[in-house]
């Protein structure tokens, strides 16, 4: 078991991979903790699995994992990436970051340090200080924050935020099988019991690639409030599962007689 782990998807990613690798090894190195990178390829037509496979060679930190069943030319989501990298991860800690370069590895710290002392079970991160987004994207994200609240009780003011911190526990019970569910992993947390702290990080553009996400009403707006929804109706079907044993030792096994030696007697 890993200090900590770091998860990220890649679709289409190769002109940043070199960069990602560099960037989190400078992070984390100085920390000394023990920790990987787990880099998901979710359906990459470009060359995203073979640079991960040299660089791989000469990095024993770095884990390139690869999505199967995707379809053609596309991947199975962010969801589905996480959820296969979390489940491939070694850490007691998992944090998860897009590959993209928007999010900061460079943040890690501060974060892993908020953890420590707010002894909380996610830390997520915030770049609303830091977005120069454009009208459409502005006015999106206000409509997604109201109607969070009102549906769900989420104040998080940026849980679209993929740059995150979070225990392992917490983290395998996060649903992201689930198309979308990337997007609610702090409201889950909190129902699941755990303590949510926020904490301002960097937001960059991307320089490299292109975005994975369309603009929109079509594209954003109604899938997420279709989300929402479901999330709301799966909420209030969750039942706990916890369970404790209520006897201090086994009970003995039953003991089944053993039959006579002389049947003969038993009609004497």
């Amino acid at each position: 078991m890993l200090d900590l782990s770091v998860v990220t998807p890649a679709h289409n990613e190769q002109e940043n991979l070199d960069a990602l690798c560099t960037e989190v090894q400078k992070a984390l190195t100085p920390l000394g903790i023990s920790w990987e990178l787990v880099v998901v390829d979710d359906g990459s037509t470009d060359r995203t699995r073979a640079i991960l496979t040299t660089l791989a060679s000469t990095r024993t930190w770095l884990r390139p994992i690869a999505m199967c069943n995707t379809p053609p030319g596309k991947g199975n989501g962010q969801s589905a990436a996480f959820h296969a990298g979390i489940r491939a991860a070694r850490g007691r800690l998992i944090a998860t970051m897009d590959a993209d370069l928007q999010n900061d590895p460079a943040d890690l710290p501060a974060m892993l340090r908020r953890m420590a002392e707010s002894g909380a079970d996610l830390v997520q991160g915030d770049r609303s200080h830091a977005r120069r987004d454009n009208i459409v994207r502005k006015v999106g994200s206000w409509v997604g924050r109201t109607f969070r609240r009102m549906l769900l009780g989420d104040r998080v003011r940026d849980t679209g935020c993929s740059l995150r911190i979070m225990k392992r526990e917490f983290a395998l019970a996060l649903p992201l099988e689930l198309k979308g569910m990337h997007r609610f992993v702090p409201v889950t947390i909190r129902d699941l019991g755990g303590k949510v702290v926020e904490i301002p990080v960097n937001h960059r553009p991307r320089l490299a690639g292109e975005t994975k996400y369309g603009l929109g009403i079509t594209k954003r707006a109604l899938p997420g409030l279709i989300d929402l929804f479901a999330v709301r109706y799966f909420r209030s079907r969750r039942r706990s599962v916890d369970s404790v044993d209520v006897a201090s030792s086994p009970a003995p096994m039953p003991q089944i007689a053993e039959p006579s030696a002389h049947p003969a007697e038993v009609h004497a």
